[in-house]
């Protein structure tokens, strides 16, 4: 059995994706890319710093909704547009994993969104469900 999580993604300009925000299916919460969007579905300003920060609180927000946090995260995958932005999200990425961090993979690569500079998305465990 699997239960879809979160309303689908709505950008500030109305457009809609019908992708759930994640799922949570045998004692897994696996969540959708997640991007520097604020509450209205606008990019955030100031750059990698501010976009990466704002998809990790955005992916905490939905690990939180399935019933999960930071804690239960096993596995991290992240895209940046451009490879000299690593360090940057390195950086602020540690603020949110600063003990026993999950592993991860990190691929350079065009995301679809315009002006987007990082996704990341997340495989958890489900408390409730181990």
């Amino acid at each position: 059995m699997k239960t879809s999580i979160g309303a689908p993604l709505e950008l500030a300009d109305g457009r809609r994706f019908p992708i759930a925000r994640a799922v949570v299916a045998n004692g897994f919460i696996f969540t959708a890319g997640q991007l520097g969007l604020n509450a209205a579905g606008a990019l955030v300003a100031g750059g990698i710093e501010a976009q990466t920060r704002q998809a990790l609180t955005n992916l905490g927000a939905v690990l939180v909704e399935a019933g999960g946090s930071f804690a239960d995260v096993v596995k991290i995958t992240g895209w940046l547009t451009d490879p000299q932005h690593f360090a940057a999200y390195n950086a602020i990425y540690a603020e949110f994993f600063a003990q026993d961090p999950p592993a991860r993979t990190m691929v350079a690569s065009g995301l679809l969104l315009p002006g987007a500079l990082v996704e990341i998305e997340a495989i958890a465990t489900h408390p409730g469900q181990r």
